[in-house]
């Protein structure tokens, strides 16, 4: 019975619970904060399962209200939507867990049910784009989520609803290309499932229909998933934003857009058009390169803590675009591994930011000092792993994605590439090394009478430790995973 219904369950889980929050509220103030953890934990272990079966099963597909495709909305899961799932899941599960105390402290304890609602919401979202297999319902979907996205950044400070609309005004835009696009498709093969599409296009080719929805749909989907140059939405919102909410959409919401890139662009265009006449993974390449060096280089001169992650998370999707670009196996394989390496990462170190917060440290990186890493030993060393794993030092999970997008830059003979991400890497180490240097080698400059802060939760602690350890997981379990799960999604190259 799971199994058969397994592409809609994590979908209408989210809905459903998200419906019953309200009433939730009544019954207690903390339940919904228990219902939305415990809700993503079980997309999680759906997600697993379903991974699971469709690596040696194939894809289960899902006709909603029994309506077969072309005419009807078909959901599917196979082994890519199961692992991104399995990663919204997992990562948004420890976020929810260690949120409570940080949402009633930003959003207040009144909004506290709203804020877990919209969070939901978002969840549904992502777990509806990367679970459909038709091209509206993905439109559908990236609107949800992006709405529900718009309140939970919004919440807080005057200064978070400003670059939330902001940001709601830009990715209004990114919708409407992507709309367009796909109206343009829609207009050429005149449907709009994603394998009908396809078999229509395969046969078709590029035409300068297609070649304009083409173009369309990438532009829309670069701005979702904050591709440079279309990324100025992200670093004030990311700043501006509740820690707690930023580590919710920062992990999975640009991640969702890139799975969708990867989906359509592999999938659903005309893969050998897109690679040899309109160059599309040429071009995404070089502004996922240029987005690597230009991100690391502007977190460098971040003061900010939390702006500093923003502008490192502008070069990560460029090493997630690098690996789209590369259109080879192991560049597959390297953009795949480092969207939920990069999930995991980020969420980690954005739930720091928020431990910093609750303590009352603030997250000025010239504030910071060894009396930090006194008070707070288990955030540091929980920082300090996540930044290692950025940096991409082995055994942790960011060694292991570079390696792949190193071997797959040498596949196709770029050194220039090889370069980038060697020297990317350097840079990585010089703004987190500045951080790790204040926290283990700086001067303890607290006062000796200064007033001792109430310990952080213990919750707070777990979700943070938890995030950092599974980065020595995935680490560690890499060959495991690539060979068993990422394997037998890779596309024909």
């Amino acid at each position: 019975m799971i199994a058969e219904h397994l592409p809609a369950l994590p979908i209408l889980l989210y809905l459903f619970v998200a419906l019953l929050m309200p009433l939730a509220n009544e019954l207690g103030r903390g339940l919904p904060w228990t219902l939305s953890w415990l809700t993503s934990l079980t997309v999680a272990a759906l997600g697993g399962y379903g991974l699971w079966l469709t690596s040696s099963g194939g894809a289960i597909r899902y006709a909603m209200g029994g309506w077969s495709p072309p005419i009807g909305i078909e959901l599917v899961a196979d082994p890519l939507s199961c692992f991104f799932t399995f990663a919204i899941g997992a990562v948004s599960a420890f976020v929810l867990l260690h949120s409570r105390e940080s949402v009633e402290r930003d959003c207040g304890a009144k909004n506290a049910m709203t804020f877990y609602a919209s969070s939901l919401l978002l969840l549904a979202g992502f777990s509806g784009i990367v679970g459909t297999g038709d091209l509206f319902n993905l439109y559908v979907f990236l609107e949800i989520s992006a709405l529900a996205g718009y309140a939970v950044l919004g919440c807080g400070s005057a200064k978070a609803a400003l670059s939330s609309f902001r940001y709601l005004i830009i990715g209004t835009i990114g919708a409407s290309f992507y709309l367009i696009g796909i109206g343009l498709l829609l207009s050429k093969t005149g449907s709009l499932n994603m394998v009908d599409v396809a078999a229509i296009l395969q046969v078709d080719g590029l035409g300068p229909v297609t070649t304009l929805a083409v173009v369309f749909i990438f532009v829309g989907l670069g701005i979702k998933m904050a591709l440079l140059p279309l990324h100025y939405w992200l670093p004030d919102v990311y700043t501006n934003a509740p820690a707690t909410s930023t580590a919710l959409v920062a992990p999975l919401g640009t991640k969702v857009a890139a799975y969708a890139l990867l989906r359509l662009g592999y999938e659903v265009l005309p893969y050998e058009a897109l690679l040899a006449d309109l160059r599309i993974f040429d071009v995404v390449l070089y502004l996922g390169a240029v987005g690597i060096v230009w991100g690391s280089i502007m977190a460098i001169a971040q003061d900010n803590l939390k702006r500093m992650l923003a502008y490192s998370s502008v070069a990560q999707i460029g090493y997630i675009a690098v690996g789209f670009g590369l259109a080879t196996p192991n560049g597959y394989i390297g953009a795949v591994l480092h969207v939920i390496n990069h999930a995991v990462m980020k969420a980690c170190l954005f739930l720091v930011t928020a431990n910093l917060e609750r303590q009352g440290e603030g997250t000025s990186i010239k504030g910071l000092n060894a009396s930090l890493r006194k008070k707070m030993p288990l955030t540091c060393a929980c920082f300090a792993l996540a930044a290692i794993s950025m940096i991409g030092l082995p055994p942790t999970a960011g060694f292991f994605s570079k390696w792949y997008l190193l071997l797959g830059s040498y596949d196709q003979g770029s050194w220039v590439l090889v370069v980038v991400i060697l020297v990317s890497s350097l840079l990585n180490a010089v703004y987190f090394f500045r951080v790790l240097e204040r926290l283990y080698l700086g001067k303890d400059e607290d006062a000796p009478d200064a007033p001792k802060r109430a310990r952080l939760p213990w919750v707070m602690g777990l979700s943070t430790l938890v995030l950092a350890l599974s980065l020595l997981l995935l680490g560690f379990g890499n060959v495991y995973i690539v060979s068993n799960f990422i394997s037998p999604m890779l596309p024909g190259f």
